[in-house]
């Protein structure tokens, strides 16, 4: 599951992608333009997904209902920002939302699900970790969300701190610190264990 990092795909040119969100907005085009936003960006959202939800079905049930949320509201994207910063931003919160709902339909806390989540992740036949890996998924389960978030788009997807500014829209500067918080802690995690 999280033994490689994601290989950082070049998005769209601005150009390519201003044309895919034209094609998505019309209707003509739209069933086919939304193939083409499917198959370029499945891969790299189901990543982003997974290392916050862990599990692979539950990954695979929240990018679908993200893709269902970009396909509701492609009309309402304005071009503010990038078009996959965007589907970010929806990944994201559909991400966070899924283990809300999760931790309320099981009465349980949120830390009490993320421990749940780290103890059954080894059950997991799609995760291909090894203890070491294992390891590394407790560390960042002990993490505030922000930190958490940070560490894994920086440190398995390799983004850029503006992307990723704009995909939490937050500043680049907070964004660093948080980032070095998140090494800070993994480290003090792994030695004390």
């Amino acid at each position: 599951m999280l033994t490689l990092r994601s290989k950082h795909q070049t998005p769209f040119s601005l150009i390519a992608e201003e044309t895919l969100v034209n094609e998505l907005k019309d209707k003509t085009s739209q069933a086919k333009a939304f193939e083409v936003l499917v198959n370029t960006y499945k891969e790299r959202l189901y990543w982003h997904i997974r290392r916050i939800v862990l599990n692979h079905n539950d990954a695979d049930d929240v990018l679908q209902n993200t893709f269902i949320k970009v396909y509701r509201n492609i009309d309402g994207f304005k071009g503010d920002s990038k078009l996959y910063s965007w589907m970010y931003r929806i990944a994201t919160n559909e991400s966070l939302t899924f283990l809300k709902q999760q931790s309320k339909k099981q009465g349980i806390s949120g830390e009490e699900l993320k421990n749940n989540i780290i103890e059954n992740l080894q059950a997991d036949v799609y995760f291909e970790g090894d203890a070491i890996q294992l390891k590394l998924q407790k560390a960042l389960a002990t993490l505030p969300e922000k930190q958490k978030l940070v560490f894994n788009m920086k440190y398995y997807q390799d983004m850029k701190y503006d992307e990723i500014a704009e995909i939490l829209e937050t500043s680049v500067g907070g964004l660093k610190a948080s980032y070095h918080l998140a090494v800070k802690k993994i480290e003090a995690y792994l030695k004390a264990d």
